[in-house]
């Protein structure tokens, strides 16, 4: 598996195992506020709203909760939430690329900046960073949402739709595409009937750089500290998720 597939593995389970499912709810409800400030309230007008509620739904968020988002993101006393992004380096070099949603973009830098700071990292200028990822389309599908298929007609048809990557894991089915593709691939999952638990853009890594368990420790601290932050939406390394690794985080 891929680097940036073993860390989104990681992170969900440590996400049930820490009960930070509030903090991914946080996330969702903002995406769907700003979703509908953008394109209204209809799902069915809005893909960015339908993508928003489909991700909820993969993170088992109620439907009392989105129901709540969607009405509150209407009203006129709604945050106005505005999309930002910062780039730089953490320990040993490792590129950082963060995204967030927040409605007080002071506080957000200061507070982004602070964690650079403290573990050992350097906030750069705005697209210093971007032509170290590509834009791709992320689909992750619970393995047991597929069983009833066959594997290898399921891996046709979602490449002749676009996919580029079709990874499988124990649990986990992890289709990549082009940014371009992330749309016909997103409606033959709807037409197969499959629910992915995850439908995003993603920035991935066009090379990655692998430290030692040590060193990559501490990168790690940095990325951890800045997705734990209220205001960021999803924060993107170019450190290399090795097997080792992955069973150092995974404690």
């Amino acid at each position: 598996m891929s680097g940036h597939n073993k860390w989104s593995t990681i992170k969900r389970k440590k996400g049930a195992a820490d009960a930070k499912r509030g903090k991914i709810f946080t996330k969702i409800i903002k995406e769907i506020m700003i979703s509908v400030r953008e394109g209204g309230a209809d799902p069915a007008g809005n893909a960015r709203l339908r993508l928003a509620i489909q991700n909820a739904k993969g993170a088992n968020m109620p439907k009392d909760n989105i129901e709540r988002a969607i009405k509150k993101a209407g009203g006129s006393e709604a945050e106005a939430y505005h999309e930002i992004t910062y780039e730089g380096y953490g320990p040993n070099g490792i590129a950082v690329f963060v995204e967030g949603l927040t409605d007080n973009t002071n506080r957000t830098l200061s507070s982004v900046r602070f964690i650079f700071g403290k573990y050992n990292g350097a906030l750069g200028p705005n697209g210093s960073l971007t032509f170290l990822f590509d834009r791709k389309g992320v689909f992750t599908i619970n393995s047991e949402d597929v069983s009833d298929k066959d594997m290898e007609s399921l891996e046709l048809e979602l490449i002749d739709a676009g996919a580029e990557d079709i990874e499988i894991d124990e649990d986990v089915i992890t289709v990549t595409c082009a940014k371009d593709d992330f749309g016909s691939v997103n409606r033959k999952l709807e037409e197969l009937e499959i629910e992915p638990d995850e439908a995003m853009l993603k920035r991935v890594p066009k090379e990655t750089k692998t430290l030692d368990v040590e060193s990559a420790r501490k990168a790690m601290r940095l990325i951890e500290a800045l997705e734990d932050d209220d205001d960021v939406q999803a924060v993107y390394h170019n450190l290399e998720i090795t097997d080792e690794l992955a069973e150092a985080l995974e404690e």
